[in-house]
């Protein structure tokens, strides 16, 4: 029996314990039972030597005298062996082999002595307070029945002979007992170990199954119970395994569609802990999310509006929506919906939040709106002044000669304006939407030729304002471009810087190589505060309007040059510093790079 098998010491115990139960139980049965047997025919064996004894008193009717008595007892001991003793009726001895009689009780109530006197024969066995030990008595009465009994003739002989036999009984009967116990640990151990070693094969196969590994089935051949309760055990296991398999494949699959959603999405439970998140949601929020018994979102996110929009959910039957957030100082704006979420049976499960972000729609829409009452005001001013100056020469300033040169010269001005605003948004129009760019023809030039065929666009209104136009490209520096529209993105920079250069400064315009190549116009005039950076291309954007409008200009230059670049496959930048002047960057791709979109 293995070392620290509960169920081997389980059998064993009981083997032994119903072994020694039976064993107990035999050895007093058949000690009862012999014993009985034994004092039974020793009581027979006694009668029959009394009765033969009984033949040798004379048959006087009266009790021999003491001597006679004493004589025949002797005789009677001699041949038998036992102890003799001739009782009266009145139950005084007589006479006795093995004491004195004036010295014994009265036998008058001894049970042998009753039953002789009234049927002629009796037997006992018990302690006998004159030999002091347990003792075995037949009696029978003299002479033989029917004559009245005119004394009792009584032998005994002490119970040694009996108990010894039983002694040797019990003696065999443990012995007996040892062997089968030997024999139980041995049948206990063959048992154990064929009931055990399955079970623990079983055990070790629950191990594996707990700990999931369901490659491996248990495999027990016998007995047979267990077996079949392997082949159970395996049919569940393989059921588990499939179940457990489809279960982590559609969690992959949510997981994966979770972590490839653009959308931010947080489920909590009915008292707001968070159980379910996306990255998305937590670079949308910008909140730590985590999961377990303690993420509630009131305590990760404390009197955020996210928190209370879960609590308004949780609390109301029907979907809702909201925004968070500002477009102001680089802001993000949230688009959130959220609903109930309830299982099958129609329980509340708890709710599920699912987070846009609609910030560049939201900027896109107020530049749209930006846009419209920024041209509808470019455009109001033209066409305000064109109305008034006609409506002046209508009323008769047309009869003056030169009044109405000059009011036919401003006419002219503000139709040039007028029609410079839609040119520049007609080319925007065209970049923007992909007419110009699907169709752009890219060829490979000297890029210092585009330059200086800009900076020379410029040179008039640069000699006009008294601002140095300073060139600094390598002759060898080539680019794939679209010529005449790089020209004219570098034109618009290098006008805009001009415009806000003082007198006596200077600007210049640099082509240099590396990763990419690089188009810098540096000014030094009164530089841009921080905040207006970031907006600074969009069409129709002004620093200082006031400023801009005297200084001329549609306020379209810098989101053409932007869109142009954006059309080579590039990009556009700006640095600055108030009081210090402005760095704008053209970036383009090198000549060894990808492929601009185009023909070319």
């Amino acid at each position: 029996m293995r070392r620290g098998s509960t169920i081997g010491r389980f059998i064993f115990s009981a083997f032994l314990v119903v072994l020694l139960s039976a064993l107990a139980a035999m050895t007093v049965l058949t000690s009862k039972t012999v014993e009985h047997l034994y004092a039974e025919r020793i009581q027979t064996g006694l009668l029959a030597q009394a009765g033969l004894a009984r033949m040798l008193f004379p048959d006087t009717g009266g009790p021999p005298d003491t001597a006679a008595a004493a004589e025949l007892c002797a005789r009677v001991r001699a041949e038998t062996g036992a102890r003799v003793t001739l009782v009266l009726p009145s139950g005084e001895a007589l006479a006795d082999t093995d004491r004195p009689p004036e010295g014994l009780d009265n036998h008058a109530d001894r049970p042998e002595i009753r039953g002789a006197m009234e049927s002629g024969a009796g037997v006992a066995r018990r302690r006998s307070g004159s030999l002091g030990g347990e003792t075995i008595y037949a009696a029978v009465a003299v002479p033989r029945p029917p004559a009245m009994p005119a004394a009792v003739l009584r032998l005994a002989v002490p119970a040694t002979e009996m108990r010894a036999a039983l002694g040797r009984l019990r003696f065999f009967i443990l012995a007996i007992g040892a062997s089968a116990a030997l024999l139980a640990v041995l049948a206990s151990a063959l048992v154990a170990r064929r009931i055990s070693g399955p079970l623990n094969a079983v055990k070790a196969g629950m191990l594996r199954y707990a700990q999931g590994d369901f490659s491996r089935p248990v495999r027990v051949s016998r007995p047979g119970e267990i077996a079949s309760l392997c082949e159970a055990m395996n049919a569940m296991a393989a059921r588990l395994d499939d179940r457990i398999r489809t279960v982590v494949k559609e969690r992959n699959q949510q997981e994966a569609i979770l972590s490839s959603m653009v959308e931010g999405v947080i489920a909590v439970d009915t008292e707001g802990r968070v159980v379910s998140h996306n990255e998305a949601a937590v670079r949308l929020t910008g909140i730590p999310l985590t999961t377990g018994p303690d993420a509630h979102l009131a305590r990760i996110a404390p009197g955020s509006p996210l928190s209370q929009f879960v609590t308004q959910i949780l609390t109301s039957p029907a979907p809702r929506e909201s925004e968070f957030g500002s477009l102001s100082q680089g802001g993000r704006i949230l688009q959130v919906h959220g609903s109930v979420l309830r299982d099958a049976a129609g329980s509340r499960l708890g709710a599920v939040v699912v987070l846009n972000d609609v910030t560049r729609l939201r900027r896109l829409e107020q530049v749209r709106r930006d846009f419209v009452a920024n041209v509808s005001h470019e455009l109001r001013t033209p066409v305000t002044s064109i109305k008034g100056f006609v409506e002046t020469l209508l009323d008769g300033a047309i009869g003056d000669p030169e009044e109405a040169r000059r009011f036919l010269e401003i006419v002219a001005k503000q139709s040039d304006r007028l029609n410079a605003i839609l040119n520049d948004l007609l080319t925007l129009s065209r970049i923007e939407g992909g007419e110009e760019r699907a169709s752009i023809e890219m060829e490979t030039v000297a890029l210092r030729d585009i330059l200086e065929n800009a900076v020379q666009l410029c040179a008039k209104k640069a000699a006009a304002r008294e601002v140095a136009v300073e060139l600094d490209c390598d002759p060898v520096l080539r680019a794939r471009v679209n010529a005449p529209l790089l020209e004219q993105a570098v034109a618009n920079l290098v006008e805009n810087a001009v415009k806000f250069s003082p007198a006596g400064s200077r600007v210049t315009v640099r082509g240099q190589a590396g990763e990419e190549i690089v188009v810098r116009v540096e000014d030094q005039g009164c530089g841009i505060a921080p905040e207006h950076l970031p907006r600074l291309f969009e069409r129709f954007y002004r620093v200082d309007k006031a400023r801009s409008r005297s200084l001329g200009g549609t306020g379209l230059g810098l989101a053409i040059a932007s869109h142009v670049v954006t059309a080579h496959g590039g990009r556009v930048g700006v640095t600055s510093t108030p009081g210090a002047g402005s760095v704008f960057s053209l970036y383009l791709p090198p000549v060894s790079g990808p492929p601009a979109p185009g023909n070319g």
